[in-house]
């Protein structure tokens, strides 16, 4: 399935036609066409994306084409961030490398089959995968015929970048010891609204837009897309201490859940959201975030300097409090595990941190220390560098 721009009969999002002219017929070289994978979670669609924009940035005339499956998240935002979608199978995905996974099975062939008339039909140049199902299928549909840039976000490579790396022109990671010998590590490419947010002036707009407090320590809360109980647990039922400590809140509660907060005449406003929209503005109008540990989250505040504290979602294989480790380590964070997030922990803990400006400080120095603002840039030169521009 082939999902195209309105107007845009190529489906190659703008760039020059392939057959190197332009429409009045004189010779021109077409731009690179750049691939990325990175289909299912926003953890692996937005680092493709954010490489995407960094890809056009530095190369207008380039095309970037993202590859995805039908299941993933990237059917919405891909569209949305205006870049074509091209859909393919999903790989099904073993637990671990095996020789059934190397003789492909009818569901693999079919699915690699698909990418590889993908990958002729846009005349892929690069093809850079961030892992997940769809990246297994471009590898091994792009081996041997496009080369391959991989990038590993999380601080445990899984199975798909594993395989990918075997075969890669380039390796690139987040952090270092993710699994993938020989990694180079860059960081994780965010969006250009983050890694060129000036907290400080966009400050008094930030509370504003929020109805927040322009004076007050300010504490952001938020769980991931469908927020965190244990996050919504703990805030609200210790909402009127904040309160009366002078803490204002913003808390991103999830859209299919609520908190309860009650109003302290004087006391600074606790704002419940479903979700931001803005997180450039919800991270500039914050003195401290407690949340996640995902590998986009801890990139993201760390990019920007704000002091966290993170509470691992205690499933999986403990990544998230291995993502978090490298900002704990040089004193940009601490870690509070889900378990332990309780409304007294927050009263105990959490609330003189909020009000300890001198320590925020501190913290915030050190959490710049370990963010990378430059990865999109990197690795789209890495990519260009690759595909032969």
């Amino acid at each position: 399935m082939n999902t195209q721009q309105p107007g845009d009969p190529s489906g190659r999002g703008g760039a020059p036609s392939p057959a190197g002219e332009t429409g009045a017929g004189s010779p021109r070289r077409r731009g690179p066409t750049v691939v990325v994978a990175g289909g299912g979670t926003a953890g692996h669609i937005e680092p493709a994306m954010a490489l995407a924009d960094a890809v056009r940035r530095l190369r207008p005339d380039a095309s970037v084409v993202a590859l995805g499956t039908e299941r993933g998240l990237e059917t919405d935002i891909v569209p949305a961030r205006g870049y074509p979608l091209e859909l393919v199978p999903p790989v099904p995905m073993p637990r671990k490398a095996s020789p059934e996974l190397l003789r492909m099975p009818s569901k693999v062939r079919d699915s690699v089959r698909r990418t590889r008339e993908v990958l002729e039909r846009v005349g892929a140049d690069v093809v850079v995968g961030f892992g997940g199902y769809v990246s297994l299928s471009a590898y091994l549909g792009a081996r041997g015929r496009v080369p391959i840039v991989v990038h590993e976000a999380n601080a445990r490579a899984g199975l798909s970048n594993k395989v990918g790396a075997r075969f890669a022109r380039e390796v690139l990671a987040a952090v270092p010891d993710s699994g993938l010998p020989g990694a180079r590590t860059i960081g994780i490419p965010l969006r250009e609204s983050i890694t060129t947010l000036d907290r400080a002036s966009l400050r008094a707009q930030a509370r504003a837009h929020y109805g927040l407090r322009p004076d007050a320590p300010t504490v952001l809360v938020f769980g991931g897309s469908q927020g965190a109980q244990t996050l919504n647990t703990a805030f609200s039922g210790a909402s009127d201490e904040l309160g009366r400590a002078g803490i204002g809140v913003l808390h991103a509660h999830g859209p299919k859940n609520t908190v309860a907060v009650r109003e302290l005449p004087g006391a600074p406003p606790y704002v419940p959201v479903p979700y931001l929209e803005r997180m450039d503005l919800a991270y500039a109008a914050a003195d401290l975030v407690v949340c996640r540990s995902g590998a986009m989250t801890v990139a993201e505040v760390s990019a920007v300097g704000l002091p966290a504290v993170f509470v691992p979602l205690p499933h999986g294989n403990g990544e998230q409090a291995l993502n978090a480790q490298p900002v704990v380590t040089a004193g940009g964070a601490k870690l509070i595990s889900d378990a332990e997030l309780t409304p007294q922990r927050v009263i105990d803990e959490i609330l003189p941190l909020a009000g300890d400006s001198e320590g925020l400080a501190r913290m915030n120095r050190a959490t710049l220390s370990t963010g990378h603002r430059e990865a999109d840039r990197v690795l789209a030169e890495t990519t260009l560098e690759v595909a032969g521009a």
